[in-house]
């Protein structure tokens, strides 16, 4: 295994506020002619394009963006960037920059992780004027065998996300195209079980896009059968 060309900057460690995946999307989403770090009212944006659409770039939970977006949607169109790793690969470094080891990580991302962001913001996409994009890519983490990081990471700290490769985009203008969500059509109900099984979806993310698809009013309940509800499309 040849050891990569590029290595972390060890002076930095944990002082980055700002991953390279962030910084590639940002400027690449603002495009020729736009800004980045641009001023929206009492906020900054992470860009805006020439044609005037606000981008935001939210790696996370998109929580922290429903106050933010709600008042830069009243100036201008926006554009939420979630990306989604389909494929990571896990880079670890010395602390003196040299490289250890590489490996591939087990947990594969797909379009469904867009509810692990909204389960805290389902409202979001309904306010006027907001887009979500959601970008499927393989990427790189680099992380740093410090002693610092978390129990989880075994000490080992994390350093920086990169972009690898680009897959394919998704974009949500509307509610409507949330029903890409829903295997069913108008009239058949389904409960949480059977919308898992359909979907070809574990239970808890079933869960968590049925609880997020409700508040959006994609699906609605339409009752109980014993402990479980059941569910049918809006439209």
């Amino acid at each position: 295994m040849s050891t990569p060309k590029k290595k972390p900057s060890v002076s930095k460690i944990g002082t980055f506020n700002e991953s390279s995946l962030h910084r590639t999307l940002k400027f690449s989403y603002a495009g020729r002619g736009g800004k980045t770090e641009a001023k929206a009212g009492e906020y900054i944006a992470d860009g805006i394009k020439k044609d005037g659409e606000y981008i935001e770039v939210q790696t996370g939970s998109f929580a922290p963006l429903q106050k933010k977006v709600k008042e830069i949607a009243k100036l201008g169109r926006v554009r939420i960037i979630h990306p989604i790793a389909l494929v990571k690969k896990i880079e670890v470094y010395g602390t003196d920059g040299e490289f250890l080891y590489r490996r591939k990580s087990p947990v594969k991302g797909s379009k469904w992780n867009i509810f692990d962001a909204l389960i805290h913001a389902p409202l979001l996409p309904l306010i006027r004027g907001v887009t979500i994009e959601i970008v499927m890519l393989d990427i790189t983490e680099k992380r740093i065998k410090d002693g610092k990081g978390s129990r989880r990471r075994r000490g080992i700290s994390l350093h920086d996300r990169e972009l690898a490769s680009w897959h394919e985009s998704i974009l949500f203008k509307n509610k409507t195209d949330y029903l890409q969500f829903v295997p069913f059509k108008k009239g058949e109900e389904f409960t949480s079980s059977i919308f898992s099984k359909q979907a070809g979806i574990d239970k808890w993310t079933a869960s968590k896009a049925l609880y997020v698809l409700t508040k959006m009013n994609v699906v609605k309940r339409k009752g109980k059968t014993g402990r479980s509800w059941v569910y049918e499309r809006v439209k």
